[in-house]
């Protein structure tokens, strides 16, 4: 009897701690996803990408989008520049299906925004000096906005408030040689 109750302790020991695990794994694999197949999360941002090389933008892939989705928005920002965080795209009203962005292309139907080159298009990495981090943040919005093409980050970020469903980010590194 003493064996049945240890053992039965046993199994009552590992429900309540794998249980948990499981949900939360389930709950993980449904979350928002921006890859990119030219480098890795914390990976370094190819040449090409950047002031250095062609400086188009990198390939994306966009997975587990909410289903209540509107539009999908996407700004790009460097927090290390030396004057604060220097932005280097800004897109909205991408198409909540959109679930590839070529390199060097913008999703069909999306507005850019202006970047701190005073430019609406993508630009590449380009730090002064050192290791720099580039943010890739896409939100998932319960609505298309009506903001025109040109506004800025801040505008953007206004217009999003109390529409974001989710946010994920891939970072990507880049130093000159």
């Amino acid at each position: 009897m003493k064996s049945f109750a240890i053992a039965l302790s046993a199994v009552a020991v590992i429900i309540i701690f794998a249980i948990p695990e499981i949900h939360a794994e389930v709950k993980t694999m449904n979350k928002l996803q921006l890859t990119s197949q030219a480098f890795t999360h914390s990976g370094m941002i190819p040449q090409e990408y950047t002031c250095d090389g062609a400086d188009g933008s990198p390939p994306l892939t966009i997975r587990n989008v909410p289903a209540k989705s509107r539009s999908l928005a996407l700004i790009v920002d460097d927090p290390d520049a030396p004057r604060g965080t220097w932005v280097h795209w800004v897109v909205w009203n991408i198409g909540p299906d959109t679930t590839e962005t070529p390199a060097n292309s913008v999703p069909r139907g999306a507005l850019q925004g202006t970047n701190d080159f005073g430019k609406q298009s993508y630009g590449g990495p380009c730090p002064p000096s050192g290791t720099h981090r580039y943010f890739f943040k896409l939100y998932a919005l319960d609505i298309s906005l009506t903001l025109k093409a040109g506004a800025t980050k801040v505008q953007l970020e206004e217009a999003m408030k109390g529409h974001i469903l989710e946010k994920t980010e891939l970072l990507g590194l880049y130093r000159r040689r």
